[in-house]
C-alpha cells in the first residue's frame, strides 16, 4: 500500500477561466492602446478643424477683428452686447424658428407615412424606396434649380397648371406671404428621404410574430399600427425629431440660393445673418459672438427635446 506524499495545493481565490487553447483571450489586455491608434486620425482632424477654430472664434468675440485686415483691438463684451440687442438678429431668429416650426412636423410625419406605405406595399417596395429616397442624394444647387423653375411666376409648373383652370397663381418666392412656405415644401421634398429611411429600417426590424399574434387576436390593420408599430418606433421618432430640429435650425443653403433671404428679409435666417455680418460686413468678431449665441440656443433646444422624449419614454 502506497501513501500520497504530495502536499495539498493551497486554496486561492477563483480567477477568470483560462481561454481554451487555440483561442485568443480577448480579456487578456483590457488596457490595450491599439484602439486609440485607430481613432487617432479622426481625433486629430476633429481637433484641427473643429475644436481649434471654435477656440479661435471664441477669442475673436472679444476683439474687433475684420476680414479687411488692420489692427485688432480688445473690445471686451461689446460684440456680445451688440448681438443680444440687435433687432435684425432677433428678426432672423424668428425666421429660423418659423422655418423650424413649419418643417419639423412635416418632415417627421411625412417620413412616417411614407415608411408605413412602403412597409405595407411590398410589391412596389423597391420603386417606392427609390422614389422617396432619390431626392435626398441631389445636390442643393440642383434641387433649388428644379424648384426655382416650378415656382417661376410666369413659366413655372405650378402657375401654369393653375392658369389652365383660370386661377392666377401667387409669386411663390417673391411674396412675403408665400416665400417661407415655398422653401419649406421644397426642403421637405429634398430631405424627407433620410428620415424615411430611418423609419423604414426601424419598422422592418419589428418582429413579425407580434403582428401575427395581434391578427390572431382580431386586431385590424389600423389597430396594429396604433398599438404595435407606433409605440415600438418611439425611440426612432425621438432620434429623428432631434436630428430634424437641429437640421432645421441650421438651415442656410437652400434659402440662400432660392431667395437670398428676401423678399424684404422675410426668409433671412440667423445663419445667413451671421454669414452677412462676417463675410459681407467683414466683422468677424461680431459674427463669432452671434454664432456662439446661436450655438447655445441650439444646445438648449436639443437638451429640452431629449428630456421631453425621455420623460415620455419613462
Amino acid at each position: 500500500m502506497t501513501q500520497n506524499t504530495h502536499a495539498p495545493a493551497p486554496r486561492t481565490a477563483p480567477g477568470p477561466a483560462a481561454a481554451p487553447r487555440g483561442l485568443v483571450d480577448v480579456r487578456r489586455r483590457p488596457s490595450s492602446w491599439t484602439g486609440l491608434w485607430f481613432v487617432l486620425p479622426f481625433l486629430a482632424f476633429y481637433a484641427l478643424f473643429l475644436l481649434w477654430p471654435a477656440v479661435v472664434g471664441f477669442g475673436y468675440t472679444f476683439t474687433d477683428r475684420s476680414l479687411a485686415g488692420g489692427d485688432v483691438s480688445f473690445v471686451g463684451l461689446d460684440n456680445w452686447t451688440e448681438s443680444l440687442t440687435d433687432s435684425a438678429m432677433y428678426d432672423s431668429l424668428w425666421n429660423t424658428l418659423w422655418f423650424t416650426v413649419l418643417s419639423v412636423p412635416v418632415m417627421v410625419l411625412l417620413a412616417l407615412g411614407l415608411a408605413l406605405l412602403t412597409d405595407h406595399a411590398r410589391r412596389l417596395g423597391w420603386f417606392l424606396r427609390l422614389s422617396f429616397f432619390a431626392p435626398f442624394v441631389l445636390p442643393v444647387t440642383v434641387m433649388t434649380l428644379i424648384w426655382g423653375w416650378m415656382y417661376n411666376p410666369s413659366l413655372g409648373l405650378f402657375n401654369g397648371t393653375l392658369g389652365r383652370f383660370g386661377i392666377e397663381g401667387p409669386e411663390w418666392l417673391f411674396s412675403e406671404d408665400t416665400a417661407m412656405f415655398s422653401v419649406v415644401v421644397a426642403t421637405a421634398w429634398w430631405q424627407v428621404g433620410f428620415n424615411y429611411l430611418l423609419y423604414l429600417a426601424a419598422m422592418q426590424s419589428i418582429p413579425k410574430d407580434v403582428y401575427e399574434a395581434a391578427a390572431i387576436d382580431g386586431a385590424g390593420a389600423w389597430q396594429r399600427i396604433g398599438r404595435i408599430t407606433l409605440p415600438m418606433l418611439t425611440r426612432t421618432t425621438a432620434l429623428i425629431a432631434v436630428l430634424q430640429l437641429i437640421g432645421s435650425l441650421r438651415v442656410f443653403e437652400q434659402i440662400y440660393l432660392m431667395t437670398s433671404g428676401g423678399p424684404n428679409f422675410a426668409t433671412r435666417t440667423v445663419i445667413q445673418y451671421i454669414y452677412d455680418s462676417g463675410f459681407v460686413g467683414l466683422r468677424i468678431g461680431l459674427a463669432s459672438s452671434m454664432a456662439y449665441v446661436f450655438m447655445v440656443l441650439i444646445i438648449a433646444a436639443s437638451i429640452a427635446q431629449f428630456r421631453l422624449f425621455s420623460r415620455k419614454e419613462g
